[in-house]
């Protein structure tokens, strides 16, 4: 019998339909992201910080199979560690499409999603 993880990970909007968007054209993504999943639910916080949001934010650099450019040409994975027990995934892109996300997108992203969650536990 296991433990449950100790960290639980959430998703955004954003991220949920840009994980729909690139598993179309990209088989693999599912695949490619659990290593990450596995090192979030850990309590590992990989990738470089990002500043400039005021809030704790990484952005990860996740290899795609699908394209064996290593992780330099694969995924960016923007997430926000809220607390000791929860990872939120913020946004998901492949450097191929995009080559950066600039913090005010990042800000609007987290802030849109804590005004959906603050409105769902208020109904609760």
């Amino acid at each position: 019998m296991t433990d449950p993880s100790p960290i639980q990970i959430r998703f955004t909007p954003d991220f949920q339909k840009q994980l729909r968007r690139l598993s179309k054209r990209y088989r693999s993504l599912r695949k490619d992201l659990q290593p990450l999943l596995d090192e979030l639910e850990n309590g590992n916080c990989p990738g470089d910080q990002i500043s400039g949001t005021t809030y704790t934010v990484f952005k990860v650099r996740v290899k795609n199979n699908d394209i064996k450019k290593g992780k330099s040409g694969g995924y960016r994975v923007i997430y926000q560690r809220r607390d000791n027990i929860c990872v939120l995934l913020l946004t998901l892109y492949s450097k191929s499409d995009e080559s950066t996300i600039a913090a005010r997108e990042i800000k609007k992203i987290i802030d849109a999603f804590n005004e959906v969650d603050e409105s769902s536990e208020q109904e609760s």
